[in-house]
């Protein structure tokens, strides 16, 4: 008898233990994000990323995903890696990197085309998805002062080129060689030849032009100084820059995993506008206040998280 006792002592304690357990924890069947697997964010390696990137870990944390951020990876292509590797689960990216970049597709100027082509071409190839892109387009631009543009005239790119031996134009050394840069607005515009091209540091030109060490500046159009310089972008009237929309993509997997992640980001991509990231990048690039600060900040102000 004694021994019937202790043979049954250890699997009624195991029984007990378990059931206590689950009276706790209310039978196993817990559905929040919380016990999801963690949602890795990336993003490339500049301001706007970084802050673009913060906010989507950010409303992530809020909807009850675990985050883990892998910010500042480098530029597209390790980006890109990363995704397809699983390294990383979504980042942010540009519908024109997209189709120029990463797909070696034609430049096309037509924002709805743009997005679909990028959509379809990456669920098909890479298995890989477009959630909904924002209202921003930080596609390439020419910029110059206020001054600048009324004194010589100049407000189209066609203007520019038309002028272009008596202009100095300032910008990073990659411009002179991008099929959307130098050689692209020659092939469309006519082929021009500046008085000089200045290739310097991108965080430099903008300081430079305002300074009256150039003409006009090569730009994207939701940099920060554009409206804290009070800048003139030159109308690209023959419409040869892509729209660069940007949007977060997606791993397949992660999506079927944890389909709260579109909900959460979707809610957030009607928000970003250009004036809205020409204000958050300046923060950063201007009053060098932190990414991390500078996305709460405004996350918490249109209410989508709590401060």
């Amino acid at each position: 008898m004694k021994l019937t006792r202790r043979l049954l002592i250890p699997p009624l304690l195991a029984l007990f233990t378990a059931l206590i357990i689950v009276s706790c924890t209310g039978g196993g069947g817990d559905t929040e994000n919380t016990d999801a697997a963690t949602i890795r964010v990336g993003s490339k390696d500049f301001t706007e990323q970084f802050i673009i990137g913060e906010m989507y870990a950010l409303v992530l944390e809020d909807a009850g995903f675990q985050v883990e951020r892998k910010l500042n990876l480098g530029g597209t292509p390790v980006a890109q890696a990363a995704l397809e590797s699983n390294e990383i689960d979504l980042y942010p990216e540009y519908t024109g990197t997209g189709l120029l970049t990463v797909l070696k597709q034609p430049a096309n100027s037509d924002q709805e085309e743009v997005y679909q082509t990028v959509a379809d071409s990456y669920k098909e190839q890479f298995n890989l998805i477009w959630l909904e892109p924002s209202p921003m387009n930080n596609t390439q631009a020419l910029a110059m002062t206020q001054e600048g543009s009324d004194s010589l005239g100049v407000k189209t790119i066609s203007d520019l080129a038309a002028q272009a031996g008596e202009l100095t134009m300032i910008g990073p050394p990659e411009f002179e060689a991008r099929e959307d840069g130098l050689p692209g607005i020659k092939a469309v515009y006519g082929d021009f030849e500046l008085e000089e091209y200045k290739a310097v540091d991108p965080g430099l030109r903008y300081q430079a032009l305002v300074d009256g060490e150039a003409d006009v500046a090569v730009a994207f159009s939701t940099d920060g100084e554009i409206a804290a310089f009070d800048l003139v972008l030159l109308e690209d009237d023959k419409q040869l820059f892509p729209p660069y929309q940007v949007a977060p993509v997606v791993r397949q997997e992660a999506l079927d995993a944890n389909p709260g992640i579109a909900d959460a980001l979707n809610e957030l991509s009607p928000l970003l506008t250009n004036e809205v990231m020409q204000q958050l990048n300046y923060e950063v690039s201007g009053n060098q206040r932190e990414p991390a600060e500078v996305a709460r900040e405004f996350l918490t102000q249109e209410g989508l998280i709590e401060g």
